[in-house]
């Protein structure tokens, strides 16, 4: 079985390739694009376990890119490929390619806060990617399972009787990075109605653990800790809303959340992934201040406030859980002191 992951260089595809190397037989491969920074498959590389085919100017053909996965892929490592997934031609001379048995759609411009200040690259990277993708598997042939990573950030504006939040719950985005998810579980949704492509869409509350980027709150917090450990700052964590709740779930049982949703999950249909439970930002960093000795001052400032932000994103994990059996099972403490433990060795 040929798994091909978008996105691999992220936080949730670097996992989910090591997930799927650990646990299955498939045979992995990933995207990349040329400024793609590889820090989160390091552990792959430690362990020999990544593999980068040929980049992808030396493979502007059909034959060539094919010639190339057929001769350079490795059995039991992620194989990498190199491919801009907004180059319609790329991507059909891609999965013409690979005809992969399973894809899962990581890829997009994911940082809340960049959708503001850069949405026209938002909505444009993260809907016309996917359409490219879709479009490919249809011109291709071949009839893919095809995860699309959603976001909790679509359902926006949630009233105070709408928590926790099941599927039903109306979609009022409050960021363009949202408006750009809603469209891609819209596409997926089209494609699948007009043309049967297996789509199944997953909703994903926050998740965090390792490998979390900075920008990201949780990350953002722990590699703070991690310099004032170090002394390299001021012993000040500085901090926008501390108020706003989230449903926290660890990136590792999220992306096996992913490959159980192609697994069990019903074509057409769209899952929450969380844990159900909320913590506020403050509850959250009271968590991390926990697992340091070190004695902060915490500092909320105006400038990290957004725009216009969800108060509350609480999941109803019941219809995955149902469907799939997919539970969380690493405790939020646990994720937490493993997020400071990776800034620790970084700082």
């Amino acid at each position: 079985m040929k798994v091909l992951i978008t996105g691999i260089t992220g936080m949730a595809g670097s996992h989910l390739a090591e997930y799927a190397l650990e646990h299955t037989d498939a045979q992995v491969f990933g995207t990349y694009r040329w400024r793609s920074k590889m820090d989160n498959l390091e552990d792959l590389k430690r362990a020999g376990k990544l593999n980068i085919i040929a980049e992808g100017s030396h493979m502007a053909h059909n034959d060539a890119m094919r010639e190339a996965i057929e001769e350079q892929a490795q059995p039991g490592k992620a194989n990498l490929i190199e491919a801009n997934l907004t180059d319609g031609a790329c991507v059909h001379r891609l999965i013409r390619s690979l005809r992969p048995d399973r894809i899962f759609h990581l890829a997009a411009q994911s940082y809340v806060p960049t959708s503001w200040s850069a949405p026209v690259e938002t909505l444009t990277n993260n809907t016309v990617s996917e359409v490219n993708l879709f479009e490919a598997v249809r011109e291709a042939d071949i009839d893919p399972l095809i995860h699309v990573a959603g976001s909790s950030e679509e359902y926006g504006l949630v009233l105070p009787d709408e928590v926790p939040i099941k599927e039903s719950n109306p979609l009022r985005p409050l960021s363009t990075y949202a408006v750009s998810k809603v469209a891609q579980e819209m596409l997926a949704w089209q494609y699948h109605r007009s043309y049967g492509l297996k789509t199944v869409v997953t909703r994903g509350f926050n998740h965090t653990g390792p490998r979390r980027g900075h920008i990201f709150v949780t990350s953002d917090c722990a590699r703070q800790i991690a310099q004032i450990e170090r002394c390299d700052r001021p012993p000040v964590i500085h901090i926008g809303d501390l108020d706003v709740r989230r449903d926290w779930t660890d990136v590792r049982d999220t992306v096996r959340g992913y490959w159980m949703a192609l697994e069990k999950g019903v074509p057409g249909e769209v899952y929450n992934i969380g844990s159900g439970r909320t913590y506020t930002i403050r509850e959250m960093l009271d968590l991390l201040l926990r697992a340091t000795p070190a004695k902060v001052e915490i500092r909320q400032e105006v400038g990290r406030l957004r725009p216009s932000d969800v108060r509350i994103l609480w999941a109803d994990v019941g219809k995955f859980q149902a469907q799939t059996g997919w539970t969380p099972e690493i405790p939020f403490e646990k994720t937490l002191r493993d997020l400071l433990d990776y800034w620790r060795e970084r700082v």
